[in-house]
């Protein structure tokens, strides 16, 4: 059983971290830890009127409180396959690089970086100043992944639906989880 850690901060497009939910739900052997920062039950109440936060939250194996730094999943002999943050608000992202784990959703990350596991967070902000790069460059250095949802056209997406799995495939593809839920570059057309 791979299990997983999706954390949704309160960055905008938490459609991202639900989406993420939605697809691994429908993955064999894979389950969901989900953390919602405080602020992400705002965000989601304002950005997305087909997922109220119970739905949200139903969508997870699991659901954690963002305050509760007893839950299993803020200790490192909870052994988890790897973490999403999506997305990652430019808060949330500083208090990871800085090792600050003041709420469950940054300890929980802090805890995939010291475990040595792997942790991909979808920075979400733009455009980003030298405090912001700074802290991506901290993070990649300790072993994190930024992967910032940034859509590709090359698979001529018609719908907003065809971009969120794109960049979902991204983040399957660098937890190691096989899918085929966007079209991959095969090289242009044969003439």
């Amino acid at each position: 059983m791979k299990r997983i850690i999706v954390g949704i901060s309160g960055s905008s497009a938490p459609v991202y971290g639900i989406r993420l939910l939605e697809i691994l739900r429908d993955v064999d052997g894979v389950e969901t830890h989900l953390v919602l920062s405080a602020a992400a039950h705002r965000t989601i109440e304002l950005e997305t009127e087909e997922y109220p936060i119970d739905r949200v939250r139903s969508l997870a194996d699991f659901e954690y409180h963002p305050h509760d730094l007893s839950a299993r999943i803020s200790s490192g002999s909870f052994v988890t396959h790897g973490m999403v943050v999506a997305p990652c608000s430019m808060k949330t992202l500083a208090a990871i690089a800085h090792g600050l784990g003041g709420d469950l959703l940054s300890r929980a990350a802090d805890v995939t970086l010291k475990e040595r596991r792997r942790l991909v967070v979808l920075p979400r902000e733009t455009p980003l100043h030298l405090g912001h790069l700074r802290n991506m460059v901290a993070l990649t250095e300790m072993g994190g992944i930024c992967l910032p949802p940034v859509p590709a056209f090359y698979h001529r997406p018609h719908t907003i639906d065809d971009i969120l799995r794109h960049t979902v495939g991204k983040v399957l593809d660098v937890l190691g989880i096989e899918h085929s839920i966007f079209t991959r570059w095969d090289g242009p057309p044969a003439e």
